[in-house]
């Protein structure tokens, strides 16, 4: 945690938004910087802390957010996870980085994992400032992975869970709440045991996670399907880091979008589930992405 420090800046509607910048290290002048992107509903304590060490010590600044409604970031309503807001935050934080001294807002990059994995997809294919991406198991359709998680004919019942929600926020009631992680009959938005037991390991590390989301999160992140802009991130210089088997996010999906992504572009397969990227894999999945971002970042002198 050399040289971290705390942050915040406020988007355009003006919510704060707060995390940590960590300064790169053993270099002098302004520096390549990383945007890390969070997991569905997590906290810069769970595992990003570990991730921008990495890069800092790579050389790269990196920027850590907690995302809107969530942890030490404002925002209402708490544990609402809109993955178009959460894109246009990133954006504001992108902006942030570059205008911080030991930044070289011309080598920014963005690394995400889950549905910051997504999001980082949607960044590099929209905003120019971003040099390079990488997508960690990233949650790249949510429509056919939300689909799977239940049976057909429970599909009606969730689209009236959906509908009931609407209504009663419309009429003044506060925001429904599901657990992220739990035993089936709470009907979590993910119910293996493989995610249960990380979420809950993750849960030690950050005391302000809370295990529950707006029922319309579930709503909104069965809407967002990130792949479609994969063929579209081009030529920004994309890589995608993936599990072997990964059941959470479906690695079929995934690798159905990267084959849609063009050129320049590369793949690291690892052996594990989704969760193994933050565990079992973490040397190989950073030691993969500082690589890649070393080279896409540097400067053009320097390659």
């Amino acid at each position: 945690m050399t040289g971290r420090r705390d942050i915040e800046f406020a988007a355009d509607d003006g919510v704060r938004l707060r995390g940590w910048f960590y300064p790169a290290r053993g270099t002098s002048g302004p520096a390549p910087a990383v945007v890390l992107a969070a997991g569905f509903a997590m906290l810069k304590e769970q595992y990003l802390d570990r991730y921008a060490e990495r890069f800092a010590a790579a050389g790269f600044g990196a920027l850590v957010c907690d995302p809107r409604n969530f942890g030490a970031s404002d925002g209402e309503p708490r544990q609402e996870a809109n993955p178009w807001q959460q894109i246009e935050d990133l954006r504001h934080a992108v902006t942030y980085a570059g205008l911080l001294p030991e930044v070289d807002a011309r080598r920014i990059g963005v690394w995400g994992t889950h549905y910051g994995g997504a999001h980082a997809v949607v960044l590099g294919a929209s905003d120019p400032r971003v040099r390079a991406v990488v997508a960690q198991a990233p949650a790249i359709d949510g429509i056919s992975s939300g689909r799977r998680r239940i049976p057909m004919d429970r599909w009606p019942n969730v689209a009236r869970a959906f509908a009931a929600d609407r209504a009663a926020r419309m009429g003044g009631e506060p925001a429904a709440l599901r657990p992220i992680v739990g035993h089936p009959a709470e009907r979590p938005v993910f119910g293996g045991d493989a995610a249960r037991e990380f979420f809950l390991a993750a849960a030690a590390l950050a005391p302000g996670w809370r295990n529950e989301v707006t029922v319309r999160t579930g709503e909104w992140s069965r809407m967002y399907d990130a792949g479609r802009y994969a063929e579209l991130v081009a030529p920004v210089p994309l890589l995608m880091v993936l599990g072997d088997g990964d059941t959470l996010s479906g690695t079929d999906l995934q690798l159905d979008a990267y084959q849609r992504a063009r050129e320049p572009k590369r793949l690291v397969l690892y052996r594990g589930d989704h969760h193994d990227a933050y565990l079992g894999r973490f040397e190989e999945t950073s030691a993969a992405a500082v690589d890649f971002l070393g080279h896409h970042l540097a400067k053009e002198d320097d390659r």
